[in-house]
């Protein structure tokens, strides 16, 4: 990039707002260094930088805490970083309409701090709160555990304001929660990665905080028990904010299950008035005490916190040499049977895994471990998980592996017959392909 460019982009956000050299280190993705990264301060300042990027044919990546940044195909050209960590302001609460708007770069912890102050909350729960932003939670439709109860980022959006890839800013939706007049534009930037505009501004709808909050953990001894003990939790009176099931391995891996064998767990989180709390932790116990688990404890407080906080960061915390992060989406019966399935083809490849999962949902977290020098036994392992999943009529995402991986295994399932409406949507809102290029499905 050409010194004079860079002196218009310090001229739109100020010099001290802009990182070359060295000073990148930090946004290198897959091996590439960007020409620059830009902390813009206002939305006027990233409708602008857009603008210049769209007439200079800049490719630009969207950055919020860079939780979800590894997920995504190796991108086809690299140009500016687009920061938005200063945008990070709570810019409206109204306690009376359980509703909140925020700047996109606000991370999670400081909104739910700032939100508690009034006794409400943000019923999202992702991994590392304390990075993750409000946009990149939207952008990557990035949820926890609390999804079992509480939906995901598409069902607590109300309103969004957008820079589109020309600079132009667009808003959708509205800041009351009765909002049904015209298209759901906002639905269509969740979870779309930051290719087709950057969010900058959210309207979201809140909670009361609940008076109680456990954590029931039940241990079996064997995987196959957690999945019926998933089933009998579905089909009883309980209404639990999160149904998650850990395999051995992800259970010692954070230490979940201190001086207990056991083949597995079930946790379930409840949450709301502190006499149904107490009532629904008895029930579980009680019903899942027929299921013969090895182990079981109600966690509350900072030990119910810590746990909630391990399961959210499996990926990163089971095995500190990580080769591999699949996330996969099968029927909420497979689960407990794909997990066991996976498992062994990463033994006969002679590498470890660990699995968690929104066992309600359907969504599991696979992490693999080992292969020493060689990508082979993980690139092998990865394939045999993926048809695996297709088998099953499930889908698989690779999140997190080096790029002599991804080099050889696709990060995104073939999309058939929707990648032509897709292209079609990124050719109208981003029509020179600036907005993180190549990255998304399809390399689009």
């Amino acid at each position: 990039m050409h010194s004079a460019l860079l002196d218009k982009i310090r001229g739109i956000v100020g010099a001290e707002s802009v990182l070359t050299g060295v000073e990148l280190s930090p946004y290198v993705l897959e091996g590439r260094t960007p020409a620059a990264a830009v902390f813009p301060g206002s939305v006027e300042e990233v409708g602008a930088l857009l603008a210049l990027a769209s007439d200079e044919g800049i490719a630009v990546i969207p950055w919020g805490g860079g939780t979800k940044i590894a997920i995504g195909a190796p991108p086809k050209r690299l140009g500016l970083v687009l920061g938005l960590r200063r945008l990070n302001r709570l810019l409206e609460h109204e306690p009376g309409d359980l509703t909140a708007t925020a700047q996109a770069g606000i991370t999670l912890d400081a909104l739910q701090g700032r939100l508690a102050v009034r006794g409400q909350w943000l019923s999202l729960d992702p991994a590392f709160g304390e990075q993750a932003t409000l946009g990149g939670i939207l952008a990557a439709n990035a949820s926890g555990p609390r999804r079992h109860l509480y939906g995901t980022a598409r069902d607590l959006l109300i309103g969004v304001t957008v820079v589109a890839a020309d600079g132009l800013v667009v808003k959708g939706g509205g800041k009351v929660v009765k909002n049904v007049a015209g298209y759901d534009l906002p639905k269509l930037y969740i979870g779309s990665f930051g290719t087709l505009g950057i969010i900058v501004e959210a309207t979201v709808k809140l909670r009361p905080r609940p008076d109680d909050d456990r954590l029931v953990l039940t241990c079996f001894e064997r995987l196959k028990d957690c999945g019926q003990a998933v089933r009998l939790v579905l089909t009883s009176d309980l209404i639990p904010s999160a149904v998650e099931l850990l395999d051995g391995e992800a259970l010692r891996g954070v230490g979940l299950a201190p001086g207990v064998e056991a083949g597995g767990a079930v946790l379930l989180g409840f949450d709301g008035m502190r006499e149904q709390v107490e009532w629904q932790c008895e029930e579980a116990r009680r019903l899942l005490a027929g299921a013969g688990p090895v182990a079981q404890r109600v966690l509350e407080a900072e030990a119910r916190d810590a746990a909630w906080r391990s399961v959210r960061e499996l990926g990163g915390r089971v095995f500190p040499e990580a080769a591999a992060q699949l996330r996969l989406a099968v029927l909420p019966s497979q689960v407990a049977e794909v997990i066991e399935q996976a498992g062994a083809a990463a033994q006969r490849y002679g590498l470890r895994a660990a699995f968690g999962a929104h066992a309600a949902v359907g969504l599991v977290t696979a992490v693999l471990a080992g292969g020493g020098e060689s990508a082979q036994p993980v690139i092998a392992a990865l394939r045999e998980w993926r048809e695996l999943v297709r088998a099953a009529g499930g889908h698989a995402v690779l999140e997190r592996a080096p790029l002599a991986v991804k080099e050889q295994v696709a990060v995104w399932d073939p999309p058939g017959a929707a990648l032509r409406i897709m292209e079609r949507i990124k050719t109208q809102l981003d029509p020179k392909g600036i907005l993180n290029p190549g990255r998304f499905v399809g390399g689009i």
